[in-house]
């Protein structure tokens, strides 16, 4: 059986957030805390929070959805880059850059904490959407193209982004997706192109 990251980032994940279900210090350590990073203390933040969830939901659906993409663009990107390494650098870069928005909005105010792997998972799916805009996802056992799902998935994030009050971290959503395809086409310039054709 080849080696796959996407599926030791979901075991590590899955393990860590399940020990803090139970370890509320785990939390505390890991989580992205930006009153706590000020002034450049407690940078792992940036990476750790997403490693723990809020939940088994919150955990399940985030690790679900790294399965079934993260494979996928891990594959792709060794064979563009020659490295699974690249995958690595990407999703967790996709983690620390998601949050930045939020560190610089919150640095000063110490009730604003932040977990989950949402913003990483998110430019995974991102950039499997550059790839291929026409794959159907079955959202809800409803069947769409891809390309319709990240309209529906930007304009959601979007307007709760602005409404707020459901404790989820739309904003991560948003730039962890803007982050995977950026990420992508640098590593591959050639995908834009190749994004607009199969559209047209």
């Amino acid at each position: 059986m080849e080696f796959s990251l996407t599926i030791l980032i979901i075991a590590i994940t899955a393990a860590i957030s399940i020990s803090a279900f139970s370890r509320p210090q785990i939390t505390n350590d890991l989580i992205f805390y930006p009153a706590a990073m000020n002034g450049g203390k407690q940078l792992h933040r940036f990476i750790t929070h997403g490693l723990i969830h809020a939940d088994f939901m919150h955990l399940f659906f985030n690790m679900f959805t790294l399965y079934f993409f993260g494979r996928l663009i891990e594959s792709v990107f060794t064979v563009w880059t020659g490295s699974g390494l690249v995958f690595l650098l990407f999703y967790f870069s996709a983690i620390l850059v998601s949050s930045l928005p939020d560190y610089f909005k919150y640095k000063d105010q110490f009730h604003y904490r932040s977990l989950g792997a949402s913003g990483g998972v998110s430019a995974v799916l991102f950039a499997f959407i550059l790839l291929a805009p026409w794959e159907t996802l079955y959202i809800w056992f409803i069947p769409m193209p891809s390309i319709a799902f990240a309209v529906l998935y930007v304009g959601y994030s979007v307007y709760m982004n602005k409404r707020g009050g459901d404790n989820i971290n739309h904003g991560a959503h948003l730039w962890g997706a803007l982050y995977g395809m950026v990420f992508t086409i640098i590593v591959k310039p050639q995908i834009l192109s190749s994004f607009f054709k199969q559209l047209t």
